[in-house]
């Protein structure tokens, strides 16, 4: 299967050819689903904490005695129901991470991909350099490429394009080799060049390897 390849400004500048087993998979929106929530709750640094009431300060004397006062029974102010009491089921520091085979990501990454260029929402540069480090000028290029609100670029960039790219708004930028089906489905479009094909073949391709 092949695409057209643009250069920045959007001309044509002959094709280059995609394997399909990267860009025409069909997708399973339940192992998609599934190996997005992992990726999600890996993201998580899980320091939430409250206080116990063993952690909280106060006294630990008995608040009043434990009959003839016609009031319930206490053993503590540090009980959850009083004020400044300790917090009951509250949330304590813990993984969140789920870890998943290679191959499944290899595969969500394929399928992600897949469904992306079936919406016509991938491009194909030849190249990605600008002269200047600035941020209009990379503007200029994504709105030329029609890329949206949250573009994806999967491209090692040279340090004037990192520069330029830093500050637009909504951009995602990534390696090809760190590419993940969170980021390419999130995304309103996926703008690769020519050496981020090959990247990503010979990253999530297995026969490639």
């Amino acid at each position: 299967m092949e695409t057209k390849v643009l250069d920045i400004k959007g001309k044509e500048q002959g094709t280059i050819a995609l394997p399909e087993s990267l860009f025409s998979v069909k997708p399973n929106p339940t192992f998609l689903h599934e190996v997005i929530t992992a990726f999600l709750a890996n993201q998580r640094s899980g320091t939430a904490d409250v206080k116990t009431r063993s952690e909280v300060s106060g006294t630990g004397k008995k608040p009043w005695k434990q009959k003839g006062t016609g009031r319930a029974r206490q053993g503590s102010l540090r009980a959850p129901q009083f004020r400044h009491g300790g917090v009951a089921f509250g949330p304590t520091p813990h993984s969140f991470r789920q870890e998943l085979p290679i191959a499944k990501r290899r595969a969500a990454v394929a399928q992600s991909l897949s469904a992306k260029f079936a919406e016509g929402n991938i491009v194909v540069l030849d190249s990605l350099t600008l002269k200047e480090a600035k941020t209009k000028a990379f503007a200029q290029v994504l709105d030329v490429l029609a890329a949206g609100r949250k573009p994806l670029v999967l491209a090692n960039m040279d340090e004037t394009t990192r520069l330029a790219s830093r500050n637009v708004a909504g951009l995602t930028q990534l390696a090809p080799q760190d590419a993940n089906a969170y980021a390419v489905l999130n995304s309103s479009k996926v703008i690769l060049t020519k050496e981020a094909v090959e990247t990503l073949t010979k990253t999530f391709v297995k026969e490639a390897k």
